[in-house]
């Protein structure tokens, strides 16, 4: 990035939403904005979130995008869409638009609807692992028009583990969703039988055999 401020909107500032903001904080060279609903309630994470750090809070997410090069969408995936439309108004022409959220392919093609509508450039991102082990540098696959281009932008800001995917939309959020069915499928099988091992008193056993 340069001695050039780079200015940010994070329109969720969850778990996701703080991580990213903490580790381009902490790069610097960026000016950041937010605007979450739970903003609403003073004790919520996001709220708390908001109040540790450099971050102008948007009167609402199309204040929180308005002048944004880059808008980091990180929100539950019921409110990918809905996200888009509230923060389209204020999406500048030359924005990037990159949606996070772990959403299905249909949502993400209404979500960059919302805002090609405006103009402006919509990128989805499909993270492939929890983000807290790498945090900013976690693994992505990126798919849009824009996608190849925004890559080397991205990983001058610290996302180390993003690469292209696909030039459509909903590539990159299929290849997630196939693959959650089969880890988070193992993930329960796992705990219920460790949950069913221990109420009989062999989870040492059943473990020490897998």
């Amino acid at each position: 990035v340069g001695e050039m401020t780079v200015r940010i909107a994070l329109v969720g500032l969850g778990e996701v939403g703080r991580t990213l903001a903490e580790d381009l904080l902490a790069r610097g060279g960026v000016e950041l904005s937010a605007w979450d609903l739970k903003f609403a309630d003073p004790q919520s994470p996001p709220s708390r979130a908001l109040a540790a750090l450099a971050v102008r809070k948007g009167a609402d997410a199309a204040d929180a995008v308005r002048g944004a090069e880059l808008v980091i969408s990180a929100v539950t995936a019921a409110q990918t869409e809905a996200a888009a439309v509230a923060a389209a108004p204020g999406l500048d022409k030359d924005a990037v638009y990159l949606d996070l959220n772990s959403a299905s392919p249909g949502l993400k093609r209404a979500a960059a609807r919302a805002v090609e509508g405006q103009g402006a450039a919509y990128v989805e991102a499909a993270v492939m692992s929890p983000i807290g082990p790498k945090r900013i540098a976690a693994p992505m696959l990126l798919g849009g028009d824009e996608a190849e281009a925004l890559l080397p932008r991205l990983q001058a800001l610290g996302f180390g583990g993003t690469r292209f995917y696909a030039p459509e939309v909903g590539r990159a959020s299929a290849a997630k969703m196939s693959r959650s069915v089969i880890i988070k499928g193992m993930e329960a099988i796992l705990a219920e039988s460790l949950l069913t091992a221990r109420s009989y008193g062999v989870e040492a056993d059943v473990i020490a055999s897998l």
